[in-house]
């Protein structure tokens, strides 16, 4: 049995200082799959040595592919070009990720020999449907297990893959990506229209690995992307900028914190992911861009914030999809706000590593906030945090580990956080940089 790694947080602090927070694991993981289908060697900088982002290139490496690193951050990859992979010896373990999952899907349908995806006991329990679906369509023959869980086995088709004009049912990322992924191996143009705005990490990067996306707006909300199968990819230099999601927790523990005054460097403001500073600001949050420019095809900058009075709000609905992810630190920015904050359309939250909406209730209310979940979001009544039972549990989920981490700088008495151990996943040195900036958070194991 693992050891229940826990949290201690005392409350209060000042934050003060400049941070610079781990790469970002959507291009990490991208910088990997992209690297090793294309042909030359591409050199990664600011790669997120997490355990998810590390499990894809673990995968491509038993797929033949010869990696070198991490080390501090730099990864260098010998593409071996579209029909380069090789059938891996043992089934690929993908660990946490779901995005790792679903992206290998669309690479792995359209190759010549049969391959297994398989994860952790979370993974295993996450929709693959939605992935499984459009690839069936374009012709791949994939099994998955009963409700259309992970494990997926792949097999190779006789006829290959086939283009398709694929509508989300849903605006996802991750399903736009393994389509446009396996569209790379199909005959003809595969588009995809998603119907409300989601990351663009992928059509920017193919574009900078060479190959041409074509991206046109079809109204407000509706985007079509598409591509022909049967192109090159190019080499290119990757310098991974900081991760959005991880930079929220800071963004949010500033924001609520005294006195604070904090800069968190070199962040991806990429405008699909930049949902949190938008509801943060709506809030009233104190943020400003400094130094902004452009690297690899991402916008980065630095995020200056400084304390402020949060008020409640009703959470723009085209707003969510750009900041799903950063939902469990909102949350606390809510409860810390006065009035109430209103979210909705947000079912989503459901079906990540955790049901969020519930985990994050259940933990805001045994710290004493009012907060009531509902089927596509949640009712926070901020401002008036009372006494608590102190215990937390994360459900193994690495945001609602660190979403109450920042909670505890509100709390009236200490908070102690289970199940922290899936922190690693996504964010490595987290406490570390907490203690940095100026709260107190010890780490202890149960059972040493």
């Amino acid at each position: 049995m693992a050891k229940n790694v826990q949290f201690h947080v005392k409350p209060g602090g000042v934050l003060k200082g400049r941070i610079r927070v781990p790469g970002d694991k959507s291009v990490s993981h991208r910088s990997i799959m992209l690297g090793s289908i294309a042909e030359g060697t591409t050199r990664v900088t600011g790669f997120l040595e997490g355990e998810d982002s590390l499990a894809t290139l673990q995968a491509f490496k038993d797929m033949g592919v010869q990696i070198e690193g991490p080390d501090q951050g730099n990864v260098t990859i010998h593409g071996v070009g579209l029909r380069g992979l090789k059938k891996p010896s043992n089934p690929l373990d993908m660990g946490n990720s779901g995005t790792a999952m679903r992206l290998m899907a669309g690479i792995l349908a359209g190759q010549d020999f049969e391959c297994t995806l398989i994860g952790d006991a979370s993974l295993s329990k996450r929709p693959m449907k939605r992935v499984t679906q459009p690839l069936s369509e374009m012709g791949a023959d994939i099994d998955t297990a009963e409700g259309g869980m992970p494990p997926l086995h792949l097999k190779p088709t006789k006829t290959g893959l086939n283009a398709i004009d694929y509508t989300l049912p849903m605006a996802s990322a991750q399903v736009k990506s393994c389509v446009l992924l396996a569209g790379l191996y199909a005959n003809g143009t595969t588009s995809v229209v998603e119907p409300a705005p989601t990351r663009d990490h992928t059509e920017r990067m193919l574009k900078g690995f060479g190959y041409d996306v074509k991206t046109e707006k079809l109204d407000s909300m509706q985007t079509r992307v598409e591509l022909k199968g049967g192109g090159v990819l190019k080499a290119m230099d990757i310098d991974v900028p900081s991760d959005i999601s991880s930079a929220a927790f800071f963004m949010v523990a500033a924001a609520i914190a005294p006195e604070a005054d904090l800069v968190i460097e070199h962040v991806g403001i990429n405008p699909t992911r930049t949902g949190v500073i938008d509801i943060l600001k709506l809030m009233g949050a104190d943020i400003t861009l400094e130094n902004e420019s452009t690297v690899g095809g991402e916008p980065v900058a630095d995020i200056h914030v400084k304390s402020s009075k949060l008020k409640g709000i009703k959470i723009p609905e085209a707003l969510v999809p750009l900041a799903i992810d950063e939902f469990p630190v909102l949350f606390v920015a809510a409860a810390a706000a006065e009035g109430q904050t209103v979210l909705t359309g947000a079912e989503e939250l459901r079906v990540k590593e955790s049901d969020r909406i519930q985990v994050m209730a259940d933990a805001l209310i045994a710290v004493g906030i009012d907060a009531q979940p509902t089927p596509d979001g949640m009712v926070i009544n901020g401002g008036q945090q009372k006494s608590q039972v102190g215990g937390i549990n994360s459900h193994h989920d690495h945001r609602i580990s660190m979403a109450m981490t920042v909670a505890g700088l509100n709390a009236v008495d200490d908070i102690v956080i289970d199940d922290c151990a899936n922190v690693n996943t996504s964010f490595p040195t987290f406490v570390q940089l907490v203690n940095q900036i100026g709260m107190t958070v010890n780490v202890v194991k149960e059972g040493q």
